[in-house]
């Protein structure tokens, strides 16, 4: 591609991005050459403005292409009336231009009436002017000029059709575009929600194990110094646990393709997670019903995420002495989680339906085709009941 090709390019867009500028020209080059040919020509005086007024209105046969046409026609009904044939060139091709024009921009039935009133006006002028003999001239003269008529017509008429479907293109491309930047704003936010979430449990969990641990780490500091110890050596575990988890979720905010993120927790990972738990002083029996399976990686995480907050909302909410059962059934079609405790429930503490906590685990079960209740235990208590489907929608 030669160094020209951006010059072109960019006088072409140039062009198209100042029409009226351009026609302008245009006109000005042929008025200047009407005024000469008329200065060195012997003419009537005056006789060359008709034919200056079509050239001039020609500037507007894209702005106006409507009213520059009707200002054509005008001015070509006077250069018949003057019968002045020096100029008649002039006029002819003004007349041409003009129909093109109005043809491509102007309305649609614009261009079918200055088809057939220019197809009038030039056997009018020919007549006039004497230029075909009314005998066997006749019929070729007006098949000729309806020829050059309708040629002068369709190209106007192609031209139409192609700015038409150009426009439609334009369209497309900008609601496409629009369109893109829509979803990437539904993934962005999406997303958001997912990580707000995510934060949630790791964050409620770890404060809520720590908050335990702290608190009878203090009790015990004064008679059991070794319990002391035990409840701050979960402490700390717990918090590089939070800590390593948060890096991992917030890595997926940073711009780095070569970070190596750890993997997301599934239902492998609910033993290590009710051992943290007991280690806070909360008693807690795990029972696994049936054959376990591997669940993708959204119904796995699902299934964690559901047992920690159930959990933590244990420890939040339960009150001292509480116990707490997990139980995991691993049925034909789907996994049952069911998370109960024996405390003083969560009817009337922070934890209710509208909460935070409920909401997350309540979207997690339902956006991989499950369902997921809680509420108050007959007897006491607390207990979460979820179901998720191996296949979304099964």
């Amino acid at each position: 591609m030669s160094e020209d090709t951006p010059r072109l390019e960019a006088t072409y867009q140039w062009l198209r991005a100042h029409p009226f500028e351009v026609d302008a020209a245009v006109a000005g080059v042929f008025a200047l050459g009407l005024l000469f040919v008329s200065a060195i020509s012997a003419t009537s005086s005056y006789s060359w403005l008709p034919s200056l007024a079509m050239v001039i209105a020609l500037a507007w046969r894209r702005r106006r292409p409507l009213r520059s046409a009707i200002a054509v026609g005008a001015a070509g009904l006077l250069v018949m009336i003057t019968g002045e044939s020096t100029f008649l060139p002039v006029a002819v091709a003004a007349a041409f231009c003009s129909l093109y024009a109005v043809t491509a921009y102007g309305p649609r039935w614009a261009g079918w009436v200055a088809a057939v009133v220019a197809w009038f006006a030039g056997a009018l002028t020919m007549a006039y002017q004497g230029l075909m003999d009314y005998g066997s001239d006749v019929p070729f003269v007006l098949t000729f000029m309806t020829t050059v008529l309708f040629g002068i017509w369709a190209m106007g008429r192609m031209r139409r059709l192609r700015l038409r479907d150009e426009a439609r293109l334009e369209e497309r491309a900008r609601l496409l575009e629009s369109e893109s930047e829509q979803q990437a704003q539904l993934a962005a936010t999406a997303e958001r929600a997912r990580i707000a979430r995510e934060m949630h449990d790791v964050v409620a969990h770890s404060l809520s194990v720590t908050i335990s641990q702290a608190d009878g780490g203090r009790y015990a500091a004064q008679h059991n110094p070794q319990a002391a110890i035990t409840a701050l050596e979960t402490i700390s575990a717990t918090g590089r646990q939070a800590l390593a988890d948060m890096r991992a979720l917030l890595g997926v905010l940073r711009d780095d393709s070569t970070q190596q993120l750890t993997p997301q927790p599934d239902t492998e990972a609910i033993n290590d997670l009710v051992d943290q738990v007991r280690g806070s002083g909360l008693t807690v029996e795990l029972e696994v019903l049936g054959e376990p399976i591997t669940l993708p990686a959204g119904p796995g995480l699902a299934a964690y995420r559901i047992v920690q907050e159930s959990l933590t909302n244990v420890l939040k909410h339960a009150g001292p002495g509480a116990n707490a059962w997990v139980r995991l059934v691993w049925l034909s079609e789907a996994l049952e989680i069911r998370v109960e405790d024996d405390g003083r429930g969560a009817a009337a503490t922070p934890a209710t339906p509208g909460s935070q906590g409920l909401i997350g685990m309540r979207e997690r079960a339902t956006l991989y085709g499950g369902q997921l209740e809680a509420g108050p235990r007959q007897g006491g208590g607390f207990g979460v009941r979820a179901y998720l489907p191996y296949r979304q929608g099964s």
